[in-house]
């Protein structure tokens, strides 16, 4: 029986590392106009655990594959939480799926984002756009972590009041103890009284204390570039500043190339990399 036909009949495909499991769409919500959240479930029933910052391969018959960050919480492997936005004919695939269709996932794939790091310190996330999906699972452990960490800082910034994403858990955590939450949009509308700008102007009056900070950044390469560039010229050791790379990752085990980033593919040794691993190559123009 071939890998496909494994899929389509919701067989369990031969461990190879390879061959992707299938999934089921235990349900769906629209985000956004063109961003979907499906939450997932294996129908071997073995739950896919996964750590902070790692990714998956969706994969859809016919049609083809693409990577994912996982947006869900580590402490329930049983749900599968992928949140994808529609830019291509996989990820437009993905979107229209319906509660009771079959993906196939690989993975996880990817390494982490530190969480450990941040214990005794104070903890800034700083993501733009759809980079909140890969730093959501961050903030599921933070909050069940927080008598571990001395602060909770989320700065977030997209184009417009409309596409912020997760804006009811988002606006919701400004109410939990310790946690404070820094919304900016490029474009307001009439109804928004909040700071318009980028994501940068709001990183420096978030900031508690710098030097007892760690950063964890994802977004747009250039809102990362110059996050970085902010964090650590306001004080946060570079060493501590850490960002996800979402470039264009194909294979997810560092055989095809399309993820190159100087020395790096991305979905072999990363997607997560210390700042200072990757702060003079986010500065070569088209590398």
């Amino acid at each position: 029986m071939s890998a496909l036909s494994q899929l389509d009949r919701g067989v369990a495909p031969i461990e190879t590392g390879m061959l992707p499991r299938p999934f089921v769409v235990r349900s769906r919500r629209e985000e956004l106009a063109d961003c979907v959240t499906l939450e997932l479930a294996a129908l071997d029933g073995e739950p896919l655990a996964f750590e902070a910052g790692q990714f998956t391969m969706l994969y859809v018959h016919g049609i083809g594959e693409v990577a994912i960050s996982i947006s869900g919480d580590t402490a329930k492997p049983d749900s599968l939480i992928q949140t994808v936005r529609a830019v291509g004919a996989v990820s437009q695939a993905i979107c229209g799926l319906a509660e009771g269709a079959r993906v196939g996932v690989r993975g996880p794939l990817g390494n982490s984002w530190p969480v450990e790091r941040a214990v005794g310190k104070h903890l800034m996330i700083v993501a733009g756009g759809l980079g909140l999906a890969p730093v959501r699972p961050i903030i599921y452990w933070a909050l069940a972590n927080r008598d571990r960490l001395k602060s909770v800082d989320i700065v977030y910034g997209t184009r417009a009041p409309d596409q912020i994403l997760f804006a009811r858990q988002l606006l919701g955590l400004s109410a939990a103890d310790g946690v404070r939450v820094g919304i900016t949009v490029d474009l307001a509308d009439q109804d928004w009284s909040g700071q318009v700008g980028v994501v940068t102007d709001l990183i420096p009056s978030m900031l508690r204390d710098p030097d007892e900070t760690v950063a964890m950044v994802c977004g747009p390469e250039i809102m990362m570039r110059f996050s970085g560039q902010a964090l650590v010229g306001a004080g946060v050791p570079a060493e501590e500043t850490f960002l996800s790379m979402e470039r264009n990752m194909k294979c997810g085990i560092g055989w095809c190339g399309h993820c190159q980033l100087g020395p790096h593919l991305i979905c072999r040794d990363g997607p997560v990399f210390a700042y200072p691993a990757v702060r003079d190559l986010m500065s070569v123009w088209e590398l």
